[in-house]
């Protein structure tokens, strides 16, 4: 990369296309892709805070101000701000997570301008109206009724908590009624000054636009936001092993196990992505065929993982009768130890490398998703992390690497341990024996 009046540049990922950065004086990064043969332009503007900004007492405050940006701005109404990226046939939403919150929109290239003016005028003039905030709140209400009826949300956000007690990371996204309800417009409004700021803040641009027309429409409408605070640091979690059970009036059992895993950015992240894909991410992984396949005991079996700036998870869920719980944790057991002790096999390598490649490769179709790399990985990483690297990184896991990931991902001691179903209780870690 070669940098030029504060831009710098690199290769993207396919023949032809390249992304540019460059820095607003405000600390506003602007990076963008153009890519050829395309006629659609995806606009989102990240922010570096999540839930696990917030204080307790506040806990969902990054949710519902996500929320409030959509309800209007101080010259447009919810519905007006609807009808203008309606009327061209684009797409707006957003999402919080827990260190970063995107705000982002997809037209055709014709409306690049309305797509950043309308970002522009949700973020920088919200109104934060006492009487939407109240509305709001209750459909965030509604919202966390409807989580507490997803079993599967429930239970791997009971492992990420007694994974990580007390910590933010271990905290849902979505907060509590209590802390939800305690929120006021002047809550609100603190914390929006505070964390959603230029400094923090990175807008990413993939399509069929050219990067100087980029940075002359952020400068149009984001030139004049000012800083307004600076990020704490954060403290990493402490992890714990640990067990819980929720008894619920509900068919099956689902169980989820969590252990602390590889940061967004450390070297150790490729050969546990390697790890999980081989043990539960595909039809072809161990656990789908054994469990499901082999035994018929669940619809449902697979790994995830997902990583902080500063900590990791890796977990394992699965859902199945109560007869058949226990068959089930002893089956995952049996296949992690198998792993730790005998490694992957040389076509399991061969397989994941290509499905990994395939997903990265396909999902470059997409300006969606460009614009998702470009905008979190400069967020998170102070870089762009390119498709080529991603699958350079993967190509080079080896199966040495992957049984070292195993032995700090696979061990049952360094596990939380978490259930849900219509038992009173069961012994679920006993059953990992």
């Amino acid at each position: 990369m070669e940098g030029t009046q504060g831009q710098v540049r690199g290769t993207a990922g396919t023949p032809g296309t390249v992304y540019r950065i460059t820095a607003l004086p405000n600390g506003l990064r602007v990076v963008s892709e153009t890519v050829p043969g395309v006629r659609s332009v995806t606009v989102g503007v990240w922010f570096r805070t999540g839930s696990r900004d917030e204080p307790d007492e506040h806990a969902g405050i990054a949710h519902l101000l996500e929320h409030m940006a959509f309800k209007g701005t101080q010259t447009r109404s919810a519905r007006e701000l609807a009808e203008l990226v309606d009327r061209v046939g684009g797409q707006m939403n957003a999402y919080t997570s827990k260190e970063d919150t995107s705000f982002y929109i997809r037209v055709l290239d014709d409306h690049f301008g309305l797509a950043m003016e309308v970002l522009a005028d949700m973020l920088l003039r919200p109104r934060f109206d006492p009487g939407d905030l109240e509305k709001e709140k209750r459909v965030i209400l509604e919202e966390l009724k409807m989580y507490e009826d997803d079993p599967e949300d429930v239970v791997q956000d009971m492992a990420v908590q007694i994974l990580w007690p007390g910590h933010p990371l271990g905290r849902p996204v979505i907060g509590r009624e209590a802390t939800v309800g305690a929120v006021d417009r002047g809550v609100l409004v603190d914390f929006w000054r505070q964390h959603y700021e230029p400094g923090r803040a990175v807008i990413a641009v993939a399509g069929h636009v050219e990067h100087q027309r980029v940075v002359e429409e952020v400068q149009r409408w984001f030139g004049g936001w000012r800083r307004t605070g600076e990020r704490v640091p954060y403290q990493p979690p402490a992890p714990q092993p640990a067990d819980a059970w929720r008894q619920k009036a509900i068919e099956q059992v689902h169980l989820c196990v969590a252990a602390p895993a590889a940061a967004y950015g450390s070297d150790d992240l490729y050969p546990e992505l390697v790890l999980a894909n081989i043990l539960g991410g595909a039809s072809s992984s161990r656990l789908f065929q054994v469990i499901r396949e082999d035994h018929g005991l669940a619809y449902s079996v697979y790994t995830f993982h997902g990583g902080y700036s500063d900590a990791g998870l890796f977990g394992i869920y699965a859902a199945t009768s109560p007869e058949t719980a226990r068959q089930v944790m002893e089956l995952i057991a049996r296949e992690c130890r198998k792993v730790r002790q005998d490694g992957v096999t040389r076509d399991e390598l061969a397989r994941t490398r290509d499905q990994i490649k395939a997903n990265l490769l396909m999902g470059l179709e997409s300006t969606s998703q460009r614009m998702n790399r470009l905008g979190r990985t400069l967020l998170m990483l102070d870089r762009v992390v390119t498709v080529e690297e991603v699958v350079a990184r993967v190509e080079a896991v080896t199966a040495e690497q992957v049984m070292a990931a195993a032995e700090r991902l696979l061990d049952p001691a360094r596990w939380a341990v978490a259930g849900a179903g219509p038992a009173e209780s069961m012994p679920l870690r006993g059953w990992l024996a």
